[in-house]
């Protein structure tokens, strides 16, 4: 791709801010201290390792997906492996403010931290999916992040690595609770999300959309809301309690219940209505849901 940076290792971003990196796998650094000089126009910069981005000042515009976001006082961004950022609008006189904490994917290997890395949602959201956090939470993550940066400083040994991976552990923990208070404190915009999913997963069964497009989609819903799919599917199940996939297949489940009364049109006709590529599958998924066959159910009912 035309103008696309790409940030290889964690050295590789903290060069191109002036800065250096504390170790080779990961850092914290002190944006306020980068001395560079900005590119004017657009450029692409896609990242091969996770970065946290505690920003503050809103001088500069980043675009990842559909929307603008604006850098905002008390705003954490995650960045996951392979995310492209676009970066545009940056004045010459721009100074950064903020913190980063980036790490490579390597120094996960073997750790706890490692195994269960792709919980952490977040890494995938949208950038206008940002967490914005209170005052109090802010002191929290500079104070997980000082410890990360002290125990780099004090030169690797056999501990380090368990604590340093450790601490960005509890670090992302403590982001999962705040991102739970932010869906908390959205609660009725979000409600408006979860009212337009409902009306879309109805409009889809009721369309040619299963026979054209195949079965419904998490990943369709949240495109058509314009939402990352993480972002949307945490957002449904914290408001819901089921997981948007679980509601989708429930949606499936109740319409194929209800079809089974046609009987001009025959189990297989059913399953192609419905999205099925074959109708053996959707047999199978019948029976596993309502205990007995499509055929079954229509003989009892």
């Amino acid at each position: 791709m035309k103008n696309m940076v790409e940030l290889e290792m964690v050295n590789d971003y903290c060069k191109g801010m002036g800065l250096s990196a504390s170790h080779p796998l990961v850092t914290v650094v002190d944006l306020s201290k980068a001395d560079w000089k900005p590119r004017k126009g657009t450029r692409s910069v896609r990242y091969h390792f996770y970065g946290i981005f505690l920003k503050q000042g809103q001088q500069c515009i980043m675009r990842y997906g559909r929307q603008n976001y604006d850098f905002q006082d008390g705003t954490l961004v995650f960045v996951g492996p392979g995310q492209i950022v676009n970066i545009e609008h940056i004045e010459t006189d721009y100074q950064p403010t903020g913190f980063a904490l980036l790490f490579h994917p390597d120094l996960l290997l073997g750790t706890q931290l490692g195994k269960v890395i792709d919980s952490h949602s977040f890494f995938s959201y949208e950038l206008h999916e940002a967490l914005h956090i209170s005052e109090r939470e802010r002191q929290i993550v500079l104070d997980c992040f000082s410890k990360i940066e002290f125990e780099l400083q004090q030169g690797m040994d056999r501990h380090s690595r368990k604590l340093v991976t450790s601490n960005i552990e509890l670090f992302l923990n403590y982001c999962h609770r705040f991102y739970d208070r932010q869906f908390f404190t959205r609660e009725h915009k979000n409600q408006g999300v979860v009212g337009k999913f409902e009306k879309l997963l109805n409009g889809y069964f009721n369309s040619d959309k299963p026979r054209e497009i195949g079965l419904p989609t998490v990943a369709y819903f949240a495109g058509e809301l314009h939402l990352s799919p993480n972002y949307f599917g945490d957002l449904i199940k914290k408001e819901t309690g089921k997981s948007a996939k679980d509601l989708i297949q429930d949606k499936l489940i109740e319409t194929a219940k209800a079809r089974t009364f046609d009987t001009d049109k025959s189990v297989s006709e059913i399953a192609f209505d419905l999205g099925f590529k074959y109708p053996q599958h959707f047999s199978r998924l019948f029976k596993k849901n309502v205990g007995y066959t499509p055929n079954e159910y229509r003989m009892l009912n």
